[in-house]
């Protein structure tokens, strides 16, 4: 073994010996994975207990599991979340305990800072109710809820509220000071949603039909999380789904036909496949759960 082998192998092992006695701060989104940096080298945890959902403080037991200490507290979190990018989102649709499904406040600002404006997940949404706009942070992979909106009129999020109460529909929204941006996020709410055509530079998100076919239905759903589909084939009760994630990876899934729901996912889930709907599997393989 040669003498650069050896150094490299004994500061791989420096740095395990050295995790283990590391705490950090981390978000935690239930059923997702904790990342910690240690001597520059990503290290990724199953959070224990597997039910926690919120901001903590960790210790790694293993290079596998990190175990809750405390929960973060108020400050913690405010120091943390200078370092983000913030942005202005509108919520739409709970999707699962605090993930909610979200889009930008104003299209023209997130094109310019993010390069597009697209709905989004939000994680570890603590206050918050359909329409209501928010300030969610990124760390570059994922969106955080921040803090409420205190330059946003609640008044708007009680009429959009009402609109989806009496069954109103996208196109039929009529109030003063509405937006295409709330109009989308209504749609969001509402489902399904196609986004804005990717080879348009000036774009405003279209409000269209129901989905008529199987296909449509699967498309718009992997769209939502940045997904394409590719091909599927009827099982029965459920699809086998071929996909594309953001990032190109192909993979398949099997996903009930009733409410798009992840039979088994094709990714180590740790047994939690079936918490997942379609939409949001496409955010745990990209990272953003």
């Amino acid at each position: 073994m040669s003498e650069k082998l050896k150094k490299l192998i004994n500061a791989m092992a420096q740095g395990e010996a050295q995790l283990l006695n590391t705490e950090f701060f981390a978000p935690c989104v239930r059923g997702g994975k904790l990342r910690a940096r240690v001597n520059n080298l990503i290290y990724t945890f199953k959070a224990l207990p597997d039910d926690f959902e919120g901001w903590g403080i960790f210790l790694p037991l293993s290079d596998k599991q990190a175990e809750l200490l405390e929960e973060a507290n108020l400050y913690q979190i405010a120091e943390y979340m200078k370092l983000l990018k913030p942005l202005r989102v509108r919520l739409a649709l709970q999707l699962r305990g605090q993930t909610w499904l979200a889009y930008p406040a104003n299209e023209a600002d997130a094109e310019q800072r993010f390069q597009q404006a697209r709905p989004m997940l939000i994680h570890l949404v603590t206050e918050g109710a359909p329409f209501e706009s928010i300030i969610a942070c990124t760390d570059g992979s994922a969106f955080f809820f921040a803090d409420a909106d205190r330059r946003s009129d609640p008044l708007l999020a009680q009429t959009l509220r009402q609109a989806l109460a009496d069954n109103t529909q996208a196109a039929d929204l009529r109030f003063e000071h509405l937006t295409p941006e709330m109009r989308t996020a209504y749609q969001l709410a509402l489902q399904p949603y196609v986004p804005p055509t990717r080879h348009r530079r000036h774009h405003r998100a279209e409000v269209l039909p129901a989905p008529q076919t199987d296909a449509e239905r699967l498309q718009q759903a992997l769209e939502v999380g940045g997904g394409n589909l590719q091909s599927y084939t009827d099982r029965g009760d459920y699809w086998t789904v071929e996909w594309t994630s953001r990032s190109g990876e192909r993979h398949a899934s099997a996903i009930s036909k009733a409410e798009l729901t992840v039979i088994s996912s094709g990714i180590c889930l740790s047994g939690r496949d079936r918490d997942f709907d379609l939409q949001s599997l496409v955010g745990v393989i990209d990272g953003e759960w």
